[in-house]
């Protein structure tokens, strides 16, 4: 990574960020070599990314000729806009965010067990809750879907919260900024870069 220093290597962050977003961007390769991108709905779970899907599908198709995959999700937090900049500088605009990067292989789940306990998690996931009937093999709808497992070769994770700036200097000025202007985002973006922000407007 170009930029060590927003790289993420707590595999537990990894997890928060993977657990924290609904849609995912799968990346094939397609009959025609060229890469084919699909968002899904998924769930990380017990070390691996899952989704559902109808049965058919060039997604599917390409599966099958060539399992290797690519999934990225992102979560975007606070924008410094322009009026922020004195200098009003375009290239000084700046978007905070964090990213995870999967790289694997993928493959049609035929277990019905795991089959099942992964629609119920994909369910859940998206639901919030836990306040219903368990996905079975008996389930409505369950032979007519496919849940597809993406198990990771390689997990690598991004965050862009100012690293680069200094804490104290022009990093606490930005997150006072963002804490007064209370946009959505702008709160869990000052907590990421490591301050508290308060009621008065003040960060600590």
């Amino acid at each position: 990574m170009r930029r060590a220093y927003c790289e993420i290597s707590d595999h537990g962050e990894i997890s928060r960020i993977l657990n924290s977003v609904h849609m995912g961007r799968l990346g094939t390769v397609g009959a025609d070599g060229y890469p084919y991108i699909t968002p899904v709905n998924f769930v990380f779970h017990k070390g691996a990314i899952y989704f559902h899907s109808a049965p058919e599908g060039e997604k599917l198709d390409n599966l099958k000729r060539d399992p290797r995959v690519c999934f990225q999700v992102d979560l975007p937090l606070a924008y410094l806009e322009l009026s922020f900049n004195p200098e009003r500088n375009p290239c000084r605009a700046h978007q905070l965010y964090h990213c995870v990067i999967v790289r694997g292989y993928a493959r049609e789940v035929v277990e019905p067990e795991l089959k099942a306990a992964v629609l119920t998690e994909l369910v859940a996931k998206q639901e919030g809750h836990r306040d219903f009937e368990p996905v079975t093999v008996e389930s409505s709808g369950f032979k007519g879907c496919c849940v597809v497992e993406i198990r990771p070769e390689k997990m690598s994770g991004k965050s862009d919260l100012l690293q680069n700036k200094p804490r104290e200097g022009s990093r606490r000025l930005m997150a006072r900024h963002l804490v007064r202007r209370g946009l959505p985002g702008d709160l869990e973006a000052v907590r990421a870069m490591g301050y508290e922000p308060r009621e008065d407007g003040e960060i600590d």
